[in-house]
């Protein structure tokens, strides 16, 4: 959220330690973006809609400048959820230091025909025909659910007969994300603008699965529905933001810019006690490459077989070890010199029936001598135009995090990886090729990053 010249982030922190358990909001400000404060949790278990956690959920600044935080509370210890609201005690604070929870509380209440224990995570509100809006993530049975709510007054919420938009057999939808997007420029949208030129995105975090899809297509505002574009796979195969180690995103529309700002949670792959005993890690480089080849030519046959398969499981077949046509290559990320650790990102080109399928992976199995961690390869198919012969890829470098874009962003993937070997002056930055293709680097440039404000706590 950005407040009289601040960004404020809201997070589920943990102040007793590293692991899951006694969440509260936490908050932390900045002005750039990069440099970041703290300050005291802005919601904490308090009151009796929400004695036993406060969970997630959005922010919406109305049309008068007032900044509203709609979360989920639980009542009791069967996780009995509902939606409440909070707001500042004082609007001149740029900081917004302390948020009041009012009595009137709770705003919405599951009915008989809601999952009481899965229902939560309400969205940023929108505003259209007289009437505010409101998301909140559900399930029935095995079917993913995002319920609407309306209210005119932002208090008195009623749900609406249809849900907004529903799935089967995606399970629990958590952390919905519903906004407008331009067909006719790059910049962001308020989340009520509306119009010919305008799509929507729905994204859903899937509770099953632990990863997260999105959809674009219609909102239909006089019926209060969405339909997805005809084409788009509404379900686990679909669109990803990001197809690694990335869950429980969220969006806000930057009005000081005019864009939309994408957050995730990169979760933890370590065991619980070397969670607690790492602590933080600032990022060390930012790496940005071009490769060229001379043709398409020896782009392996994508094999039939795996048009069901899931990207990551085509990576975890065709690794970057294994030789091949035009790839695998690309960086070998926070290696050791002698290559007994490595994450390695890299791009394979195959040949399907139709057309040139591209592959971009993330590939931690080989990132750590370490025991008992959680070492997957991840990946997503990168759809771009090969005409010109070239890909590009950037990579942002962490102690224990490689953030991947391929292509310009068209494909992002996050990874954790834990190396032993391969930290501070000892990682190393290696280009490759295992393909028998002739790979050109066009561009290569690394940078070293200075260390930001992480989090200091806000001087008073």
């Amino acid at each position: 959220m950005y407040y009289k010249g601040l960004y404020h982030l809201f997070y589920q922190y943990n102040p007793k330690g590293a692991v899951w358990g006694n969440i509260v909001w936490a908050h932390s400000v900045s002005k750039d973006l990069i440099n970041w404060e703290s300050l005291e949790p802005a919601i904490y278990p308090s009151k009796w809609f929400d004695n036993y956690g406060c969970w997630s959920g959005s922010a919406t600044v109305l049309p008068n400048g007032e900044p509203v935080i709609f979360y989920t509370g639980i009542v009791d210890k069967n996780n009995s959820q509902i939606q409440n609201y909070a707001v500042p005690a004082n609007l001149s604070d740029p900081y917004l230091r302390e948020w009041v929870k009012p009595d009137d509380n709770p705003i919405v209440n599951p009915d008989a025909n809601v999952n009481g224990s899965a229902f939560r995570d309400p969205t940023t509100a929108w505003w259209a025909d007289g009437h505010w809006r409101i998301l909140i993530g559900s399930r029935r049975k095995h079917r993913g659910v995002a319920y609407l709510y309306r209210s005119k007054d932002f208090k008195k919420w009623v749900k609406a007969k249809h849900p907004l938009h529903s799935v089967q057999g995606t399970g629990m939808w958590e952390c919905p994300d519903f906004y407008p997007v331009s067909l006719s420029g790059e910049n962001g949208l308020d989340p009520s603008v509306m119009g010919q030129n305008v799509k929507h995105v729905l994204k859903v975090s899937l509770d099953m699965t632990r990863y997260e899809y999105y959809t674009m297509g219609t909102y239909d505002k006089k019926k209060d529905k969405y339909f997805p574009d005809e084409g788009l796979v509404d379900g686990w195969a679909g669109l990803r933001l990001d197809y690694g180690n990335f869950y429980a995103s969220k969006t806000f529309f930057d009005p000081s810019t005019n864009r939309r700002i994408l957050w995730g949670w990169a979760n933890e792959s370590d065991d619980p006690q070397k969670d607690k005993d790492k602590g933080w890690a600032g990022i060390q480089a930012d790496v940005d490459v071009t490769f060229s080849f001379p043709s398409l030519d020896k782009a392996e046959p994508f094999d039939p077989n795996w048009a069901k398969l899931d990207a990551l499981d085509v990576c975890g077949r065709k690794g970057s070890k294994d030789p091949g046509g035009l790839g695998p290559f690309g960086l070998l990320t926070l290696a050791s010199e002698n290559l007994e650790e490595f994450t390695p990102v890299f791009f394979r080109v195959f040949k399907a029936a139709d057309k040139h399928k591209v592959l971009l992976c993330s590939d931690a199995r080989s990132s750590s001598l370490g025991e008992g961690l959680y070492k997957p390869s991840f990946a997503g198919f990168v759809d771009v135009d090969l005409t010109d012969k070239k890909l590009s890829l950037r990579s942002l470098i962490d102690h224990s995090v490689v953030e991947s874009f391929g292509a310009g962003g068209r494909t992002a993937i996050t990874s954790r990886v834990y190396p032993t070997i391969a930290v501070f002056e000892k990682a190393h930055l290696y280009v490759f090729n295992n393909g028998s293709e002739t790979i050109t680097v066009e561009n290569l440039n690394a940078w070293s990053m200075n260390t930001p404000v992480m989090n200091v706590p806000v001087k008073s």
